[in-house]
C-alpha cells in the first residue's frame, strides 16, 4: 500500500509518501509544499492544488492520511488552514483516493505509542522507523510522515482485528 500523509498548512503543507508492506514502512519520497505570502488567498490555494495532482499522478498512492484540524484559539488561522485542508482532501477526492483522517492524539499514539508525546519524540520515531539519515525539515514534513505512519499502523490493526 502507498500511502501520502498530509500535514495542511497555506504556507507549508508538509507531505510524505510512503510504502508499507509486511509491517514495514519504506519511504518513496517527502518535502513541502511552500506558498508565497505574497500571493492572493486564491493563487496559494491553486499552488496546493496543483502540487498535489503533481505528486498523486507521479507516485500514485492508493490512500490519503491527512491530520485533522485541532481547535486553534486563533480563529484567523483556523480558517486559512481550514481553506487548505478543504483544498487537499478535494484534491484526492478528485483522484478517488479513500480519505483518512486522524487527530495529532491518533497520529502521536500510533507512532510513539504515547498520545502526549512531545514533537522531538514523534520526529525521532519518524526517523527510526523510516530509517531515514535526519529528521526530515521543515516540522510539517516530519508530520505528514508520521500520519502515513499512522495510517500504516491503523490499517494494520484493522487488519489483525477484521471479522473473516
Amino acid at each position: 500500500m502507498i500511502i501520502l500523509g498530509i500535514d495542511p498548512g497555506i504556507a507549508i503543507t508538509g507531505y510524505g509518501i510512503v510504502k508499507y508492506e509486511g509491517n514495514k514502512f519504506t519511504p518513496i519520497t517527502y518535502g513541502a509544499i511552500t506558498t508565497d505570502t505574497k500571493s492572493t488567498m486564491p493563487e496559494r490555494l491553486m499552488i496546493l492544488h496543483k502540487n498535489l495532482e503533481e505528486l498523486i499522478s507521479l507516485y500514485k498512492p492508493d490512500v490519503f492520511a491527512v491530520e485533522e484540524l485541532f481547535f486553534n484559539k486563533n480563529v484567523k488561522t483556523a480558517l486559512v488552514v481550514g481553506h487548505a485542508r478543504g483544498v487537499v482532501m478535494l484534491t484526492a477526492v478528485k483522484h478517488n483516493l479513500g480519505i483518512y483522517e486522524y487527530t495529532p492524539l491518533q497520529v502521536k499514539q500510533a507512532v510513539v505509542g504515547y498520545g502526549r508525546a512531545e514533537k522531538q519524540q514523534i520526529q525521532q520515531m519518524v526517523r527510526i522507523l523510516l530509517n531515514l539519515e535526519g529528521i526530515p525539515k521543515p516540522d510539517d514534513v516530519a508530520d505528514a510522515l508520521a500520519v502515513a505512519i499512522c495510517h500504516g499502523n491503523s490499517h494494520l490493526m484493522g487488519e489483525l482485528f477484521r471479522v473473516k
